[in-house]
């Protein structure tokens, strides 16, 4: 059984081809059906604002891997050819270390981010309700929300004020200066512009206005914030107020679009106004920056601002590597035995059938033997069977550990032709429970 991953994240792919991969909760069970075959035997869809991963369990690791990637082509509208410039598939062992990096917040855009984590919580317990997660990948998940609280309590590497929506404000206060001054209008009312929102008045926001699509919602948010609520069909009308604009919510298409927000824009005649987009795929219609006066910044604009922030969560990332490695060694122990005992018991019990066999032959041939003759006999095919097999199962089980150790199990099987059966594996009800012991 082998651990696969494909993905594409915001360090191998620009937001434009991002935003092909997203998949709305509406239709993950279609992506669930889609991908579940004889080719994969777990899977859990790992998507985020920066992140589209497909881990699954496999037999076949050029098999599983291609069928991952067709999908991704398939949803994307992108040729395999083109695919594979921005995707990412690691061996078994690398794709365990990336999911614990992953969830400890070490792979994010911002080092050390707390949203991950139940982005990694909720992808799990979607993958359970559609019935699409295995053993493996349940031992897998729990052992990576696991190790992502441990990194976070052990290091405090979550305790800096540093995220999206602080990098964010950040770049406004860079452009605009002082913002008490300033009216900000906030598109959403989800956890992100909730962030965004508390920022600003830390920063001394006093005007705040909050448009969301459920018009209650946003009265909500305002009034938690003492702010104003704008009806979603007024959004435009309110880009003539408003200094700031900070857009985040979770539309599958443009919110501010060129043929509604051009002309309130230009009646400001060019007075600056900052529209940060962090929503993936984009809220805000590129076309607009063109507009005199408009600064439009999307998700990976804000790296910059967040690579200043980024000192104090880079020192605990340290603590946190050190964290992740012990705790990659204990589940690959674990991977290991389920791959590799099983091999090690088939290869046994295939040389005490060939000396079996071979004793048969032997006895039969010679007829009548003493009792000692044949004990002599036994000893001596046992010793030359366990000499043969001594080192294959000696450096097997060294291997078992490493970042190879699958592989390694797969050629003994082969090169002795081994059957392992699953019924018959080691560490089986391990697999189906997701028991690590």
């Amino acid at each position: 059984m082998y651990v696969l991953l494909t993905g594409i994240n915001h360090q191998t792919a620009p937001i434009e081809i991002r935003e092909r991969f997203t998949f709305p909760p509406s239709q993950l069970g279609q992506a669930y059906q889609q991908l579940k075959n004889d080719r994969v035997e777990g899977l859990v869809i790992l998507n985020t604002c920066n992140r589209t991963e497909l881990y699954a369990t496999a037999r076949d690791i050029e098999e599983g891997q291609e069928h991952l990637k067709s999908f991704l082509a398939s949803v994307s509208g992108l040729p395999v050819e083109q695919l594979e410039q921005f995707v990412y598939q690691p061996n078994c062992y690398d794709a365990i270390e990336h999911l614990f990096r992953v969830s400890s917040g070490l792979d994010s855009m911002i080092i050390g981010e707390t949203q991950v984590l139940g982005q990694v919580k909720e992808s799990y317990q979607q993958a359970q309700e559609h019935k699409a997660s295995d053993g493996v990948l349940n031992s897998l998940f729990q052992k990576a929300i696991h190790v992502g609280k441990k990194v976070r309590t052990a290091t405090a590497i979550d305790q800096h004020p540093v995220s999206v929506s602080y990098a964010a404000v950040e770049l406004a206060k860079k452009i605009l200066g002082p913002l008490q001054d300033k009216t900000v209008l906030i598109v959403g009312a989800g956890e992100m512009a909730d962030l965004a929102t508390q920022y600003l008045m830390l920063n001394g926001v006093r005007s705040v206005i909050i448009s969301n699509r459920s018009y209650e919602k946003a009265v909500e948010m305002a009034f938690q914030f003492d702010g104003r609520a704008a009806r979603f069909d007024n959004l435009p009308a309110e880009l003539e107020h408003a200094d700031i604009v900070i857009s985040c919510t979770s539309a599958r298409h443009h919110v501010l679009k060129e043929d509604n927000c051009q002309q309130p824009l230009l009646s400001r005649n060019g007075r600056k106004i900052i529209m940060i987009d962090v929503a993936v795929p984009r809220d805000i219609d590129p076309a607009l920056a063109s507009i005199e006066g408009v600064f439009l910044y999307d998700i990976d604009d804000l790296q910059g601002v967040i690579d200043l922030n980024m000192a104090a969560r880079r020192k605990a990332a340290l603590k946190a590597n050190s964290i992740i490695a012990d705790e990659l060694d204990d589940f690959n122990q674990w991977m290991a035995s389920l791959c590799v005992v099983p091999v090690i018991s088939a290869l046994k019990k295939h040389g005490e059938t060939i000396k079996q066999n071979e004793m048969k032959k032997a006895l039969n041939r010679l007829g009548k033997v003493s009792d000692r003759e044949k004990e002599i006999l036994a000893n001596m095919a046992h010793s030359i069977v366990n000499q043969l097999l001594h080192y294959p199962v000696v450096n097997l089980k060294e291997m078992a550990v490493s970042n190879q150790g699958h592989l390694y199990a797969e050629v003994v099987k082969r090169l002795f032709s081994l059957d392992v059966p699953d019924e018959e594996q080691s560490g089986y009800e391990q697999i189906k429970t997701g028991n690590q012991g």
